[in-house]
């Protein structure tokens, strides 16, 4: 039988898969003002628990779209400790721990004059953050989003794309001016442009098991954590998804190891050091890997979190690379379809990201073969000997976790320091979870500093490109006029004087032009050229390097 295809519809921006990349880049352009459908192929969430952590970038992001209080508020109950504790089990002997704020902490800004941030990580799983992002997409004029409804097929012209999309029986086609993949590891996008991954298959295997659990709710009442490592047959760790009855334990394993054979309950029972009381909600055996996709654009498609990019989650980096790339593609797509900047600046969306994605699998590869390396089984002993060995266990511990837990470097370090967008870049160390320069860098994003009335200045910044001026004798009315010629949306602000006086080293420049992602495109003095630069900033022209 001939199958049936209705007739076409048009779409602006067609956005394959709504998880926590896609539904952040529908807020972004739905807020720039570029109508954008969102297709999903489940019908319901998925019930087990994955991402647990939104980094501090994620949540400056969340920050910029008016997400990030409500966000913070949900997840863990707001005082409970978003500690980590390393323990032989989770009834036996304390080996480390890293005490980290609860989200009381956070919002009431205890210490917040030390944060390099506005909006440190929050401890929430992906089970409480996607209903929140697909409440607000539902809410958003412009944006449409359909569960139920999977990708079929796509064919590129010149003009357009064709997705060919099937709910139920029924298909239809959908012409597109752009179409991006934030469809998962499994992404019908990425196979329809015949793109592979690359890199390492197999880093460790998981057994993953969510219970029910008001037992394991009690035990962890004697000291909280948000995590618990435990230490007896293999690494597990055991996460608090709502500070109360929901666990979920991930134990980890060789890659050659057959997790098939493993069974949950005795996993758990090993973590734990004793048998609880628990209902098991769900079972996931998967591996953990190092792999990047050959591309992250073909003509006018284009990929986006774990659809560009997977590796194993040892602190919820994937996801959150995916809301950066997001950020990035949403500013450049909503320029070109505004008329502001030409269809090639999205030529420079793989160019940004692709090296971000490269350098994020290589360290997070690194960092989970040290997290996870062999332990000496001695430190279960009784006596002295025991004591040395969890001593020794948490030297090394000392050293592979804290980067791991707050990852600055991840946040504050990654950067497009070589793309064509961007002036004066120079070469950089390749990115570190931990290591970053809190200074303007032409590639990076601005610094955070507070000012006087309690903002950040990463609120200052206008959602076009914003020229930051620390140097009152400069004029710009060169770059309002470059503005208006070139049609580049960019609003001129003042630093204010305590942050210049206080963090004069912070943005070491007369001016600083800011993207609409936040990042720095030029910094310089009044000898700019204006024009220039904004249509370099803007796909125009090659950037000038110095």
């Amino acid at each position: 039988m001939m199958e049936h295809i209705s007739s076409e519809e048009e779409v602006g921006v067609l956005i394959v898969g709504a998880g926590p990349t896609g539904l952040t880049l529908a807020i972004d352009l739905a807020q720039r003002g570029v109508p954008c459908h969102v297709v999903e192929a489940s019908e319901h969430r998925a019930e087990n628990p994955r991402c647990n952590t939104t980094s501090a970038r994620s949540m400056e992001i969340f920050r910029r779209l008016g997400l990030a209080d409500e966000i913070r508020r949900a997840g863990l109950p707001s005082y409970y400790p978003t500690s980590i504790q390393y323990r032989t089990t989770l009834l036996g002997e304390e080996i480390f721990r890293l005490d980290l704020a609860s989200s009381h902490e956070v919002l009431s800004g205890a210490g917040k004059q030390e944060w390099p941030t506005p909006e440190p990580q929050h401890r929430i799983s992906q089970l409480f953050l996607e209903p929140l992002l697909e409440q607000h997409v539902r809410t958003l004029p412009g944006v449409t989003l359909e569960r139920g409804t999977s990708l079929v097929e796509l064919r590129q012209h010149g003009t357009h794309v064709e997705a060919v999309v099937e709910s139920g029986d029924a298909r239809r086609v959908l012409r597109c001016a752009y179409v991006v993949g934030c469809d998962g590891a499994h992404s019908a996008v990425r196979r329809q442009l015949g793109i592979r991954y690359e890199g390492i298959e197999a880093i460790q295997k998981f057994v993953s098991t969510f219970v029910r659990s008001p037992e394991l709710g009690r035990i962890a009442a004697r000291d909280r954590a948000w995590t618990y490592w435990t230490h007896g047959r293999r690494p597990a760790s055991t996460i608090a998804i709502d500070g109360d009855s929901l666990w979920l334990n991930h134990v980890a394993f060789s890659p050659d190891h057959d997790t098939d054979s493993e069974d949950p309950e005795q996993l758990l029972r090993e973590a734990v050091g004793a048998d609880v009381e628990h209902e098991v909600i769900g079972v996931v055996r998967w591996t953990g890997r190092q792999l990047v996709a050959q591309r992250y654009q073909e003509g006018r498609v284009f990929l986006a979190g774990d659809a560009a990019h997977i590796w194993i989650p040892v602190g919820g980096f994937g996801m959150n690379a995916g809301i950066q790339d997001a950020a990035t593609l949403g500013w450049m797509l909503a320029a070109v379809r505004l008329g502001w900047a030409p269809p090639e600046l999205l030529d420079a969306y793989e160019l940004e990201r692709k090296p971000v994605g490269e350098q994020f699998a290589t360290a997070v590869g690194s960092a989970a073969r040290k997290s996870l390396a062999e332990f000496s089984p001695d430190i279960h002993l009784p006596g002295a000997e025991g004591v040395r060995a969890r001593a020794e266990f948490a030297q090394r511990l000392a050293v592979t976790e804290p980067a791991r837990y707050s990852p600055d470097g991840f946040s504050f370090g990654y950067h497009y320091a070589r793309s064509p967008l961007v002036v004066g870049g120079e070469e950089h160390d390749a990115i570190t979870m931990g290591g970053y320069q809190n200074r303007a860098q032409p590639g990076f994003r601005l610094p955070h500093s507070w000012l006087d009335d309690g903002r950040s200045v990463l609120d200052l910044l206008g959602s076009g490109f914003t020229l930051l001026r620390t140097g009152r004798s400069v004029d710009t009315r060169p770059w309002e006029w470059a503005a208006r010629e070139t049609g580049v949306p960019l609003v001129v602000v003042d630093l204010p004087d305590e942050v210049v006086n206080d963090h004069a080293d912070r943005y070491p420049a007369p001016l600083l032009l800011v993207r609409p992602d936040q990042h720095i495109a030029w910094m310089g003095g009044a000898d700019a050229f204006p024009a220039e630069l904004l249509h370099t900033a803007t796909g125009h022209v090659t950037a000038l390097r110095r």
